[in-house]
């Protein structure tokens, strides 16, 4: 598929970027364009072409009122980070698994699938067009979010006949800020991100906007982040609202909740998992309750606790708080399995580690 290009007339000054690259916090400033394909159904309505390939400047989107998107949520995202190389090139970490994420979620949510080499050249143009836009900070990338919005524009309760796929790009600095330090988790006990059957395994926005209640709780509470259980499964662990959970425990196993449907398959939980078994440490997805952490804590079983995922990378866990008890330590280190897996991984995405498994790619 080829990308026609319409460049901005009005791209931010060399000053004006360097402002916003001294300090770039997380999706706080965007770059100045933005890679566009618009999907149009055949008159049956169960098949399409894409079409329409292009680069085009950074800005608002034009929607009738009655856009299926706005109304009945039929959208999905993507997230990921390009990363620049010490000798100024460009290279994505795994753009070929987010790929086949977005078409699962696609699937889910009745939104037609992009062939994923399409996918990565929408990345690489878009890169290469505000290449000067990827930090150079440490621990620093050009956040990618690739995303997929149904624009008919009907109210009738049915998957859209227009859509489109829209890449933008956000320069990232660390998620949580600051110096890295365990962070207080919230434990939500009156709400559920997802239920089985539904979206959980879906990357789509009403998982998170069903979140976000539970994340203001959590901050109420002086915590970063909320942990949602499945309260009719023993309470097992699911998922963070946005992040994958990890236990290390004393005999060197790592832990991790299995996939059930309800929990996302994140690109960094995959990664973190093959980095754990090269090392040789014995992993293990399986159901895992707040009382076998509460436990594991008190006796030391768990000696470590870790979340992950692309914003954050990988970040160490503290404490949990449920307004009615603490379980671990505000106090607590960083583990050194959690930090030496976090190293390493951030050193194949920056290239200053061997990459393996090939999962970088280069996109400028």
């Amino acid at each position: 598929m080829e990308f026609t290009e319409n460049l901005s007339t009005n791209r931010k000054s060399a000053q004006e970027r360097a402002d916003v690259l001294a300090n770039p916090g997380f999706g706080d400033f965007f770059t100045d364009h933005t890679a566009v394909i618009d999907w149009t159904a055949d008159e049956s309505g169960t098949s399409g072409q894409w079409h329409d390939a292009r680069i085009e400047p950074y800005g608002p989107i034009a929607l009738d009122p009655a856009a299926s998107v706005l109304h009945y949520g039929q959208e999905i995202f993507e997230g990921l980070k390009a990363y620049r190389h010490e000798d100024g090139s460009i290279w994505c970490f795994r753009p070929h698994a987010n790929a086949a994420r977005m078409n699962k979620s696609a699937q889910r949510l009745a939104l037609p699938q992009l062939d994923e080499e399409v996918f990565v050249e929408s990345l690489r143009k878009l890169v290469s067009t505000d290449v000067s836009w990827v930090p150079t900070g440490e621990g620093e990338a050009l956040y990618l979010r690739p995303f997929t919005i149904a624009t008919e524009a009907f109210l009738g309760v049915r998957a859209a006949r227009k859509v489109s796929f829209r890449v933008i790009a956000s320069p990232a600095g660390n998620y949580f800020g600051g110096e890295l330090k365990p962070v207080s988790i919230w434990v939500s006990q009156n709400y559920a991100r997802a239920g089985r059957g539904g979206t959980g395994s879906a990357k789509c926005g009403g998982n998170y906007a069903a979140s976000l209640v539970a994340q203001l709780e959590a901050e109420e509470n002086g915590c970063k982040q909320v942990l949602f259980l499945d309260a009719f499964n023993d309470n097992a662990v699911e998922e963070l609202g946005g992040m994958n959970v990890f236990f290390v425990t004393k005999d060197n196993k790592l832990v991790t909740p299995a996939l059930t449907g309800t929990i996302l398959e994140g690109i960094t939980r995959s990664s973190v998992i093959q980095l754990a078994k090269d090392r040789g440490m014995e992993v293990e997805e399986r159901k895992i309750t707040l009382g076998e952490w509460r436990e594991g804590i008190a006796t030391g079983d768990i000696t470590e606790v870790f979340a992950c995922g692309t914003a954050a990378v990988i970040t160490p866990i503290g404490l949990l708080k449920n307004g009615e008890e603490l379980i671990g330590d505000e106090n607590a280190v960083a583990g050194e399995v959690t930090m030496s897996i976090r190293e390493e991984l951030l050193g194949i995405q920056l290239g200053t580690v061997e990459d393996r498994h090939g999962w970088l790619e280069r996109l400028a």
